[in-house]
């Protein structure tokens, strides 16, 4: 089982409302917590486990967009981490616009080991994926993360009832979503993220790194520095 330690380090201010809102189990307010990364342990990875859509060996088994673009982001993060939420909070806007544009590649390693459902909401998001609606849920996944009222930070909170339930309401309406989650299809899938990141000594959550240089926490958690990263190397 994965053990966790404890980044003391605070997350900055939210810097304006950039967060798109999915209000559908209830939307929740942002809480600063002191930051949580991990030990991650191996997990039964499986080279044989299938693959969401856009997602290669080489690229760390992460959801990839934009492959051929000149800047890269890698994003370490899990659904029920606090402080990937708050990262979101003030970064989800323009890294998604950026994406959707195609100016850098993107690459999403939703890990999992702060709570018993974080393997869940990843496998979720990628059988979004499949969908064309891997972008949608990720934010959906971050706006409903459970306030501490709802759920410990390290207990379980969603089902497949629930998730399937926040995949309609962003517009997925394949049978194929439902059967997706309710299988487990891509659960082995989330340990090789698990595994691929403990070998690079990724042991924490948020990481994001850029064209392969780790952002220190303040940047991660700053909107105007994590843009001028971005536009020092042509990002505009």
């Amino acid at each position: 089982m994965a053990s966790k330690k404890v980044d003391k380090r605070q997350p900055q201010k939210k810097q304006g409302d950039k967060f798109t809102l999915y209000l559908v189990i209830g939307m929740i307010t942002l809480v600063v917590l002191a930051g949580v990364g991990a030990v991650v342990a191996k997990n039964h990875a499986s080279s044989n486990a299938p693959l969401p859509s856009s997602v290669s060996k080489a690229n760390g088994y992460g959801i990839t967009f934009n492959p051929t673009a000149k800047v890269r982001v890698d994003m370490y993060e899990d659904f029920r981490c606090p402080n990937c939420r708050n990262f979101e909070a003030v970064n989800n806007s323009y890294v998604n616009s950026l994406v959707r544009t195609g100016k850098i590649e993107a690459v999403y390693h939703p890990m999992h080991f702060i709570a018993p459902d974080s393997q869940l909401t990843a496998a979720a998001a990628a059988c979004a994926a499949d969908q064309g609606k891997f972008l949608e849920m990720h934010t959906a996944l971050y706006v409903n993360q459970p306030t501490t009222a709802q759920a410990a930070e390290n207990s379980a909170y969603w089902t497949n009832a629930q998730l399937i339930l926040l995949g309609h309401s962003i517009g997925i309406t394949s049978k194929t979503f439902d059967t997706c989650i309710n299988s487990g299809k891509y659960m082995n899938w989330a340990n090789n993220i698990n595994d691929d990141a403990a070998s690079k000594n990724i042991n924490a959550t948020p990481t994001v790194i850029v064209n392969g240089k780790t952002l220190p926490l303040a940047t991660d958690y700053d909107n105007k520095a994590f843009t001028k990263v971005l536009t020092a190397l042509g990002v505009k």
